[in-house]
């Protein structure tokens, strides 16, 4: 088996760590490829950053596919792209929201969600509706901690991060964490051990996912919605993602 994880930002460092964490948790003979785009944002922090980065996330989906790749994980807490790669993809694809938050209701009552920015805040709580998970969200908390600073030596972020951590327990009524970063991958086992509770990274969460879902051989449905997307022309600098024309069927 053969999983993709793409981190939908160019910071490679942050690749690294990402791809290290999926192969933690990965199975024997499941290959980990992680990846990162070409082209976009070094982190995504908006809703701008995230529509920057959708086009090489595409980029990556679509080589996957070449490359006979048997199932994605996209490593961004926004889930960007997340439809859009289903379409492309013949095998499952999963959005490590997506995958922290359903893990996170499997193994507690009620969760928090322990962000970043405050600005993205909103984002993680609109997904949560989207993927009915609203009524198991205790709370999104922001750290005020910029993703780049996740990769910066001598930076304060994981005690900034064990210490929000600590503040939803107290204050929120939850009883699981979910780490809403990627860039916090790592300190998925270090947060739980010292709190003593279930702290869900989607990173892990989203590979073992995708692993039993290629395992149980299903795929994303191509009936309706999520059907392969129509050929048509694309022009100026997204014209290399002009998607060739579907054979024609044969008469019977």
């Amino acid at each position: 088996m053969r999983i993709k994880i793409i981190n939908p930002n160019t910071t490679w460092s942050m690749t690294e760590k990402i791809g290290a964490c999926a192969r933690s948790v990965a199975r024997p003979g499941t290959e980990i490829v992680a990846v990162s785009p070409s082209m976009g944002p070094a982190s995504i922090e908006s809703h701008y950053d995230e529509a920057l980065a959708v086009p090489g996330l595409l980029q990556e989906i679509a080589a996957g596919e070449r490359e006979g790749i048997d199932g994605y994980v996209i490593a961004c807490f926004g889930d960007p792209g997340l439809q859009a790669a289903r379409e492309l993809a013949r095998g499952p694809v999963v959005g490590i929201a997506q995958a922290a938050m359903h893990v996170a209701s499997l193994v507690g009552t009620r969760f928090s969600v322990v962000t970043t920015l405050g600005r993205t805040v909103g984002q993680a709580w609109h997904l949560a509706e989207a993927y009915g998970m609203k009524r198991f969200c205790a709370n999104v908390r922001a750290c005020e901690i910029a993703v780049l600073e996740l990769e910066a030596p001598g930076s304060k972020a994981r005690e900034r991060i064990v210490d929000e951590c600590r503040r939803a327990l107290d204050e929120d009524g939850c009883d699981t964490i979910v780490l809403g970063c990627a860039g916090m991958a790592d300190l998925c086992a270090h947060i739980g051990q010292l709190l003593g509770v279930p702290v869900v990274d989607g990173v892990a969460a989203g590979t073992q996912l995708v692993e039993s879902l290629v395992n149980l051989r299903l795929s994303t449905s191509k009936r309706g919605e999520l059907a392969a997307p129509p050929a048509k022309p694309i022009a100026g600098l997204l014209e290399g993602f002009t998607l060739p024309a579907p054979p024609l069927k044969r008469a019977a």
